[in-house]
Formats: C-alpha cells, sequence, structure tokens
C-alpha cells in the first residue's frame, strides 16, 4: 500500500507501505516503549531485499517483519543485507537474530565500535550501568542508587550485539540494485550515528537522527563524547548543507523536508538552551537540579511525572546542553568531589 503523510498515531499501524516504487516502510512493535514502533525500510534489489535498521530482537517483531514482507512478496530469508543507522537496541538486534538464521550481512558506522564492545562486556542484567554512573556527577546520586537497585530492567542478551560484517565510514557509497545511497555520518544521538542518503530519488533515510515529532535523546550510549550536544547541532547543520531531501525516519511518519525539520530542530535547542541557562540563574548547581526545573517531552511534563529511565535521559541531555553554556561562556563549570557544577557568571 502506498505510504502518505499521517498523524502521529497513525504511523504505528503494521503494513508494508510504499514509499516510492521498491522502498517499502515497515513499523516493527517495541515493547515498554513510549515510541511504539520502529520504522524498518525495505528496498528492493531483484530477488533480493535490502534492510535500512532491523528493529529489536522480539519475538513479536520478528513475526510482524515476517509477515509484511510476505505482503510483498519476500521472506526473511530474501534479506541480503541490513544496513544499520546506529546500535541501539531497536535498530540493530533484530539483525543479529536474522543473521544467525539466514545469513544475511550486517553494516553499521565506525565510530559505534566502542559502543558495541561495552554492551558486550555488561553484565546480563538489562541496567545501563556505565550511563546510570554518569549521574553521579551530574549529582543525581539519589537517582542513579535508586535505578541501580530497582532490578527490574529488562534483561539483555549481550551477544545480541555481535560485530558487524562491514564497518560504515563517512562517505561510502554503497549500491543497492539501481540505487546508490550515501552514508553520511551524523554523530549526536550516539557518535557513529548515519544516516543514509538517495540523492536520486530524493530520499534521507534519517534514522534517530532527525525525527518529525520528537527531538532525540543525546549521547545515550556507552561510549558517550565528551560534547554530544555539539556534535548533534553540527550535524544537523550538516543536513542543511545537503540537498532538502524527503525524510524516513525510525520513528514517525515520512515527511517532505529534512530541512523544514532540521530548522525547527535548531530553534529548539536554542530555545532549550536558553531555557537551562535560566536554571543556572534560578539558582540549579548540577544538571540534576536544572533536569527537575525544566519540563519534559512536548507535552511539557514535570520531571516528576518521568519515570526512572526517562529521569536519566533528561538529566543526561541537561548535562549535555549546561556543558554548550558553559563552553559558550554563558556559565561557569567546575568540578567539586567528582561531581560536575555550574554557575552564573560573576
Amino acid at each position: 500500500m502506498p505510504d502518505s503523510p499521517g498523524s502521529a498515531q497513525d504511523w504505528t499501524e503494521p503494513g508494508a507501505f510504499e514509499v516510492v516504487p521498491g522502498v517499502h516502510r515497515i513499523p516493527l512493535p517495541l515493547r515498554f516503549d513510549a515510541l511504539k514502533a520502529v520504522n524498518v525500510y525495505a528496498l528492493e534489489d531483484g530477488e533480493r531485499l535490502t534492510l535500512i535498521d532491523a528493529g529489536w530482537a522480539l519475538e513479536e517483531a520478528r513475526q510482524v517483519l515476517e509477515d509484511c514482507l510476505g505482503r510483498i512478496g519476500y521472506d526473511l530469508g530474501a534479506v541480503q543485507r541490513f544496513l544499520v543507522t546506529h546500535v541501539h537496541r531497536d535498530h540493530y538486534t533484530l539483525a543479529t537474530v536474522v543473521r544467525r538464521l539466514f545469513g544475511s550481512r550486517i553494516a553499521l558506522g565506525e565510530d559505534e565500535r566502542d559502543s558495541l564492545v561495552g554492551v558486550r562486556e555488561a553484565e546480563n542484567t538489562g541496567a545501563p550501568v556505565s550511563e546510570i554512573s554518569r549521574l553521579f556527577r551530574y549529582g543525581a546520586e539519589d537517582l542513579a542508587r535508586r535505578l541501580l537497585e530497582k532490578g527490574d530492567w529488562d534483561a539483555i542478551d549481550p551477544g545480541l550485539w555481535e560485530d558487524p560484517d562491514e564497518w560504515l565510514s563517512d562517505g561510502m557509497r554503497l549500491p543497492v540494485g539501481a540505487r546508490t545511497l550515501e552514508a553520511v555520518h551524523t554523530p549526536g544521538h550516539t557518535r557513529g550515528h548515519l544516516v543514509f542518503v538517495d540523492a536520486a530519488a530524493g530520499l534521507m533515510f534519517s534514522g534517530d537522527h532527525i525525527l518529525p515529532h520528537i527531538t532525540p535523546s543525546i549521547g545515550f550510549e556507552r561510549a558517550r563524547p565528551d560534547r554530544p550536544l555539539r556534535d548533534y547541532l553540527r550535524s544537523v547543520r550538516l543536513t542543511l548543507r545537503l540537498p532538502d531531501l524527503r525524510m524516513l525516519p525510525a520513528h514517525g511518519p515520512v515527511a517532505p523536508s529534512v530541512h523544514a525539520r532540521s530548522d525547527e530542530l535548531l530553534a529548539h535547542h536554542r530555545r532549550r538552551l536558553d531555557e537551562t541557562a535560566a536554571t543556572v540563574a534560578q539558582g540549579a548547581r548540577t544538571a540534576y537540579d536544572s533536569a527537575k526545573l525544566l519540563t519534559w517531552t512536548r507535552h511539557h511534563r514535570r520531571f516528576d511525572e518521568l519515570n526512572g529511565f526517562n529521569q536519566m535521559l533528561a538529566v543526561s541531555e541537561t548535562a549535555a546542553h549546561l556543558d554548550v553554556l558553559a563552553d559558550d561562556g554563558r556559565i561557569t563549570m567546575q568540578i567539586a568531589d567528582g561531581v560536575t557544577c555550574y554557575a552564573p557568571l560573576d
């Protein structure tokens, strides 16, 4: 069935939706996730398929993928390659399962290597221990201890984060049948995030870099860089230097303009930097303090309305904004007893 712009409520409906001839959007379910679904894109190559992103290694997701591929005349054995935008579980892990069954190949950005290793070396608890440990630096010791003691994380199988068959670098050109995709390095959401550009067809498979309805989390990964927000803003500006393309995101409906949404995201972060600076003027001294004074999501929820996982994301993202403010000379920053503290300029 043809794909068309829709509401935030309808893009998660299962099916194989034709974006352009030979390209199909397939939403796969996510368990216990507010996003509800992740888009996988199936690109036809004769009797074979290349999939951009793979989905989470859940039995229900695999069943939906098999059913939707069947609707367009294929099965899982027809998937010859996965081009994965980044290493988060809802994009990577189902590719490992399919590769074990059918010998498909997996390609991933080379700068995801350290995070991939970090996941494999983690204890099989599901708790993102390295991410939680950063909360101590952000002044959120009580939140960190609650999360570590919580004990109800989804168990993970570190083996699902096997190495890819191919590491992709910025600018690589990837033939997919008559198409040629270009891998473009867009760090920020993760340090090795890639988008895939089909310039001839006017398409960008934007992963979690540019999303139509939400702003992606910044730097939630095992190997977090020093300034993930700085990286992200540069990457958004990079998309504006490319031709304006139709946006095929990982979460949300297809949208007509990458540039329009990129402008909105840059404006959002300018406002967010101002709002974060205002919390320091109000007396916040740590990322935890600031996060509790801000509102969250497009519904402007209070910090205490978020669950523990999303509170962790909120504090981490606030720290990213505070670091940029300090780098830009709008506030001061110092480390005291292992906690990063901020203050207004004298």
